[in-house]
């Protein structure tokens, strides 16, 4: 956000990766819901949905590099996009570990 807020930026084409904010998890969502066999190691719906979330999880780091490359938002504001995007993702990732496995932890104990 401060990618596009402060002044001396002040354009708001890095707005564009709340996009991939929003996407990234979808992946994940359909293939939990399609593969109900926990107890294998791996299967092809789950690794396809890692592979989507990776490259959608690409496009927003490199999107904003883009941007800068093109002139379309300067280096500063491509920095702070980038910032963010690794706490947003590290939080979005944090939260699939603690929530995900489904063994101990439900929604009732927060």
């Amino acid at each position: 956000m401060l990618g596009c807020a402060l002044e001396d930026y002040g354009v708001y084409w890095p707005l564009f990766v709340l996009i991939f904010y929003v996407i990234s998890p979808i992946p994940h969502f359909i293939a939990k819901r399609a593969t109900d066999d926990s107890d294998a190691a791996s299967s092809a719906c789950r690794e396809l949905a890692y592979f989507f979330t990776t490259g959608i999880v690409v496009s927003a780091f490199g999107l904003p590099i883009i941007l800068a490359r093109v002139a379309v938002i300067k280096w500063g504001a491509c920095g702070l996009v980038l910032a963010g995007n690794a706490v947003i993702f590290l939080t979005i990732l944090g939260f699939f570990l603690v929530f995900g496995r489904g063994d101990d932890f439900s929604w009732e104990q927060w």
